[in-house]
């Protein structure tokens, strides 16, 4: 028997608090995911955490493709299956092929098909890797991405990175695992 988690999900009908949740489905299209539905246990933690990931999502100069791919690194070096799930479709509607989104399933093992990525792409690879794995970044990537990039750019990237760090570690500490499941 599959035990249920810790902390329940709030009902996918949820409507209070009434403008917090509007402003989320707004958002979202229409819907509050799984991710919403946690968050909402705590309606301050869930109203910054719209405006925030709003931000990061929508309102940064980095290539959608590139803070997607971020995202996806991110999500599959820290097991978060969730956040992948809702990456990956982004990824490859910013032009690239599936073989790249699967590619990065193998991220961190030796089987990682680095030569499918552009050098940019293999430089926000690898500062994923460090920044989750070790939190320190080689000063010779961060010039690289400087000169690549810019300044903002790289400011920006670094914080897509930070930013999915938490995304994952919640979700993964809450065992949100799949939106198709539970």
């Amino acid at each position: 028997m599959i035990e249920p988690p810790a902390v329940p999900l709030l009902p996918i009908d949820l409507q209070d608090p009434k403008e917090l949740v509007s402003a989320i489905r707004a958002r979202r299209g229409g819907d509050l995911l799984k991710i919403d539905r946690m968050l909402l246990h705590s309606p301050a933690l869930a109203e910054g955490w719209n405006v925030y990931l709003g931000k990061v999502r929508g309102a940064l100069a980095v290539s959608p493709r590139l803070r997607e791919l971020a995202m996806c690194a991110v999500a599959v070096l820290n097991k978060a299956h969730y956040e992948y799930e809702h990456h990956a479709p982004l990824y490859l509607a910013e032009g690239a092929t599936p073989e790249q989104a699967n590619g990065i399933l193998d991220l961190g093992r030796e089987n990682f098909p680095l030569g499918l990525y552009p050098e940019l792409e293999q430089d926000v690879l690898n500062l994923s890797k460090c920044m989750t794995r070790d939190i320190l970044v080689p000063g010779s990537l961060k010039r690289r991405l400087v000169k690549t990039l810019g300044v903002q750019q790289t400011v920006e990237i670094i914080a897509v990175i930070a930013t999915y760090n938490m995304v994952s570690r919640f979700l993964v500490a809450l065992e949100i695992h799949s939106e198709a499941l539970q």
